[in-house]
């Protein structure tokens, strides 16, 4: 179920259809979003009959009726500021208790407007058939989490890969893979759900909406797919004479008979084919052909990891950009239509002043 992390009931107000009652304003705070439900005392009071017959008494009584409060309930501010801060605590003390069988009963979640199937943030055997709107929702933007964490663990694997424990870094790139690959189940099952909300009178431009929503996160899975499949190697950083571990390092024995006994004391100079070769490094010079193609590699795949998350950072700024650009449209044609409105009236109060002063 959808993690409640506040809920509070702020509000009551009197309301005439189809006879005069009161209902109180519930809101709950999840996660990922809020909301609000409106609620009357009889329906709180089917919830606590729900609950007791199924699965016990609740940790917390309801406030008392009183007598006569048809009557005096609608016009009595007293008795409803009561009712609304002992409706808070008997919701308040559901969510708080240790024990989950209220919080997870079925009456609670409906009475709560929680979506039906969400059963929390790893949610991965949800079908499409049990996606409503607002699940739907909440399903997109647990995946954008999710991908975060796949992320954060690619960044520990790279981490502890340039301190050299590869074990470790090898087990986040693990944890890494295996939390990608349920999240493209998760993905495909997002795309399903469009289908059957779409047959639930979902408008068109909402649906194409969330088409690319889907397509930006299945777009976010194939970069991490890349990224998670290149193996870091030990960092270039940490290569030296005695600790070049899988770049191959020339023996003593291969250097001086290509280089002679007397060059051995001698800087070695490798010349890469320009007329101003690059000079050697600490890091280089200890390493062979081999070696040296070796580090080369490394450092590519370095390179192209980094613009594989540069690339991400631009798209999800480009789609900001897309955002803000779209909102300000919106706001211009706001501002527009006002303008007009204004025009509008300001040209009937001048026809009418002129029809006072003739009047005057």
């Amino acid at each position: 179920m959808t993690a409640i992390q506040a809920i509070f009931v702020r509000g009551y107000e009197e309301r005439t259809s189809p006879k005069a009652h009161i209902v109180y304003r519930i809101d709950v705070q999840a996660h990922v979003r809020s909301w609000q439900m409106w609620r009357r005392y009889s329906e709180f009071d089917d919830l606590h009959t729900a609950l007791t017959k199924t699965v016990g008494a609740p940790p917390s009584s309801l406030p008392p009726k009183h007598k006569f409060s048809i009557l005096r309930s609608h016009n009595d501010t007293k008795v409803l500021e009561e009712r609304k801060a002992g409706l808070e605590h008997y919701l308040r003390a559901i969510v708080s208790t240790k024990e989950d069988k209220w919080r997870e009963h079925f009456a609670f979640r409906e009475f709560l407007g929680i979506p039906i199937g969400r059963q929390g943030p790893t949610a991965q055997n949800m079908t499409s058939t049990q996606f409503t709107s607002a699940s739907w929702l909440d399903e997109h933007l647990d995946i954008q989490a999710r991908l975060r964490d796949v992320w954060a663990d690619i960044n520990k694997r790279d981490a502890l890969s340039d301190r050299g424990d590869v074990g470790a870094s090898h087990k986040s790139n693990v944890a890494a893979k295996t939390k990608l690959a349920g999240l493209l189940s998760r993905i495909g099952t997002l795309g399903k759900g469009l289908e059957e909300l779409a047959l639930t009178g979902m408008s068109e431009g909402e649906l194409q909406r969330r088409t690319d929503m889907v397509a930006r996160l299945q777009d976010d899975c194939e970069k991490l797919g890349k990224v998670v499949t290149i193996a870091r190697q030990t960092s270039a950083r940490g290569v030296t004479a005695g600790g070049s571990a899988g770049l191959n390092p020339a023996s003593e024995t291969d250097r001086e008979a290509l280089l002679g006994h007397k060059a051995m004391n001698k800087p070695a100079r490798r010349v890469f084919g320009a007329s101003d070769p690059p000079q050697e490094t600490e890091v280089t010079r200890p390493l062979d052909n081999v070696g040296l193609f070796g580090l080369q590699q490394v450092q590519v795949q370095q390179q192209d990891q980094q613009l594989s998350v540069l690339t991400t950072i631009l798209q999800r700024q480009r789609q900001l950009g897309e955002a803000i650009n779209n909102e300000i449209g919106q706001q211009i044609e706001l501002l527009d239509d006002l303008s007009n409105d204004v025009d509008q009236v300001s040209g009937k109060l001048h026809r009418t002043n002129r029809e006072l002063n003739r009047l005057g």
